[in-house]
C-alpha cells in the first residue's frame, strides 16, 4: 500500500499501527491535533466515516469555532473512495458530499499522483482539518512525480483541456473519463473544456464561472450517486453566478440511486463512463 516503508523511515515514535477502530483512531487524531501535533490519520475506506462521524462532525469540524479560534486542529485524514474494484456496496461508496457539508473541514479529491502528493503536503501544513480522498482505481495509475516537496493549493481547480463548446467539471477519477470523452467528441468536431475540480471544499467557483462565460454550457460529472451528490452544489453555484451566460440547462452525470453492485458486470453498468459522458454532452448540445 501507500504506507510501505514508512515505519522503517520514521520509526515507531511517529508511525502507529492502531486497532481497527475508526472511532478511536479519528478521536486520537483530533486529540493529537488540538494538543500541538500534526497527525495524519488513515481511514482506509471512506465508507467507514459513519463509524466516526461524531468525531468528525461534532469535534473536528467545530472545535476551532467553539473556542473562538483559540484551538487549531491541523489534522489530515487520508481515505479511499470509489467503485470498480468489486468490493461490493459497503466498500465502494463515494461520500465526499457528506464531508463538504461540514463547515470547518476542507475536502480535496485529487485525480492523479501529482495532485495527490501535492495536496497531501498542503493538507499536512494547513492549520485546519483536511480530508484527502483518493480514488481506488486512480491509485493504479502511474505518472512521474517530483522527488522534492511541493504543494498543490487547496481550493484551486485546474483546467485540464481548453475548449469553447461546453464545460465539463469533473471530480477525482472522472477527470480521466471526461478527458477521454472530450477526445472522442473532438473527433466529431466538438471542442470541450475539462475542469478538474480537485477541491470541493473550498470549491473554486471562479474558474468554473469563467469557463461557462466562454462555453455557455456545463456538464458536471462525478462517480458518486447523482441524487444529493456534490454536482448539485456545483450546479447551484453556476446557476447563481453565471445564469445569464447559459445557453442550455446544466446537466449532470453520476451513479444511479442504488448501492454499488458486487457483480463485476453490474458494477460496470453502474459506474459513469466515457459513453455516458458523451451521450450527455450530445444531449446538452442537442445533437
Amino acid at each position: 500500500g501507500y504506507y510501505t516503508g514508512l515505519l522503517d523511515d520514521f520509526g515507531p515514535e511517529r508511525i502507529y499501527d492502531t486497532p481497527i477502530s475508526e472511532k478511536g483512531v479519528m478521536g486520537l487524531g483530533v486529540g493529537a491535533s488540538v494538543t500541538g501535533c500534526r497527525p495524519i490519520v488513515d481511514l482506509m475506506f471512506m465508507d467507514f466515516i459513519g463509524e466516526c462521524m461524531d468525531e468528525i462532525a461534532n469535534q473536528m469540524a467545530k472545535m476551532r469555532f467553539m473556542f473562538g479560534g483559540g484551538a487549531k486542529l491541523p489534522v489530515t485524514v487520508l481515505t479511499m473512495a470509489g467503485a470498480g474494484q468489486n468490493l461490493a456496496a459497503q466498500h465502494s461508496q463515494s461520500l465526499e458530499a457528506w464531508l463538504a457539508h461540514l463547515p470547518g473541514i476542507k475536502v480535496c479529491c485529487p485525480s492523479d499522483a501529482y495532485d495527490a502528493k501535492g495536496m497531501t503536503i498542503a493538507a499536512a501544513r494547513d492549520d485546519n482539518p483536511v480530508f484527502v480522498v483518493f480514488n481506488k482505481a486512480s491509485l493504479a495509475m502511474s505518472m512521474e512525480v517530483p522527488e522534492g516537496s511541493y504543494e498543490v493549493p487547496l481550493g484551486k481547480a485546474a483546467v485540464r483541456r481548453s475548449g469553447n463548446d461546453l464545460t465539463i467539471v469533473a471530480i477525482s477519477r472522472m477527470v480521466h473519463e471526461a478527458m477521454s470523452a472530450a477526445d472522442k467528441l473532438g473527433e466529431l468536431g466538438l471542442d470541450v473544456e475539462v475542469i478538474d475540480a480537485r477541491s470541493i471544499s473550498p470549491f473554486d467557483t471562479e474558474t468554473v464561472v469563467n469557463s461557462i462565460k466562454k462555453t455557455h454550457r456545463a456538464l458536471i460529472v462525478h462517480e458518486a450517486v447523482k441524487f444529493g451528490g456534490f454536482g448539485g452544489e456545483i450546479t447551484a453555484q453556476i446557476q447563481e453566478e453565471a445564469f445569464d451566460y447559459l445557453d442550455a440547462p446544466i446537466m449532470r452525470v453520476g451513479a444511479p440511486f442504488c448501492p454499488v453492485p458486487f457483480s463485476p458486470a453490474l458494477e460496470q453498468i453502474y459506474m459513469p463512463n466515457v459513453d455516458s459522458i458523451v451521450a450527455k454532452v450530445e444531449e446538452t448540445l442537442e445533437l
